[in-house]
């Protein structure tokens, strides 16, 4: 999965789809599905996804595409533990930031001392 967030306020139901290599289709579904995604809309009713929208998608994901929980393990799983799936959500987020970044870091100090 890519990145997830970029420090915008809102992204839309393309950007969030492209988030998780899905389907808007299946994002709207999932709205339909699970009561705590609720974007907003705007006057063309187009859906408007702040960051904890995104964060909510992301446990449905891994709890449907990851894990195989079905809909309404997922849907228990949300009420009684989003809090836990939340945060390693965060952490594995952060992890993989540290992780590109030091990536990159790596690279950049190579071709540094290539150059000397």
């Amino acid at each position: 999965m890519e990145e997830k967030t970029t420090g915008k306020y809102y992204y839309s139901i393309g950007e969030v789809a492209a988030m998780f290599r899905v389907n808007t289709s299946m994002i709207r579904y999932w709205e339909s599905e699970f009561d705590v995604l609720r974007p907003r809309k705007n006057k063309k009713g187009n859906r408007l996804f702040t960051e904890r929208d995104v964060r909510y998608v992301h446990v449905i994901y891994h709890l449907t595409k990851v894990k195989g929980y079905t809909l309404a393990g997922a849907k228990m799983a949300l009420k009684e533990k989003f809090s836990e799936y939340e945060e390693r959500i965060i952490m594995l987020d952060t992890l993989d930031k540290t992780r590109r970044f030091l990536v990159d870091l790596d690279k950049s100090l190579e071709e540094r001392a290539k150059l000397q």
